[in-house]
């Protein structure tokens, strides 16, 4: 009879131990694709910013070709905001335009943001440089309306 009993008891160690291992596997399970999903979560964030901020780009390129800076008024900034970036659920996208080119080609803007007046080139008179910054936050953060402000900046040359 006690060994029988010996038998039980070492069958209920063994099922505890089992299921001691079956939940510490379980909880390294979730743990890992909680990893996993926060640093999806982060790249997308990534590769959205980098692609608003190349868009931008584009945009400012076309905005500044069709702007008469002689007649009108200097085309400096354009700033946008996609969903609720407070909140972690969105972009706040600026984009700050400068220009480089004598005086009669840069026009309105000559007062403001120019680096040299005196270079030229016959063929491309007129060059900006063109500054994006893309900001975001975690999500997942804990205190979302508290976390700090992710920013992606690109910078672009382009010949007008």
């Amino acid at each position: 009879m006690q060994l029988q009993n010996q038998r039980q008891a070492f069958s209920m160690f063994v099922a505890i131990a089992v299921i001691i291992i079956m939940a510490t596997i379980g909880v390294l399970i979730m743990s890992i694709s909680g990893k996993m999903v926060r640093e999806t979560t982060a790249q997308y964030q990534r590769e959205q910013a980098a692609l608003l901020a190349k868009s931008y780009t584009e945009y400012a390129i076309m905005a500044v070709m069709a702007n008469d800076r002689k007649t009108s008024n200097c085309l400096e900034d354009i700033d946008a905001t996609i969903g609720t970036p407070n909140s972690g659920n969105g972009y706040k996208i600026e984009t700050r335009i400068a220009y480089i080119g004598t005086a009669t080609e840069v026009g309105t803007c000559a007062a403001t943001r120019v680096f040299d007046n005196t270079v030229s080139n016959p063929e491309t008179p007129l060059s900006i440089i063109v500054d994006v910054y893309v900001k975001y936050k975690e999500p997942d953060h804990p205190a979302a309306a508290a976390a700090p402000f992710i920013t992606y900046h690109k910078r672009t040359l382009q010949k007008i």
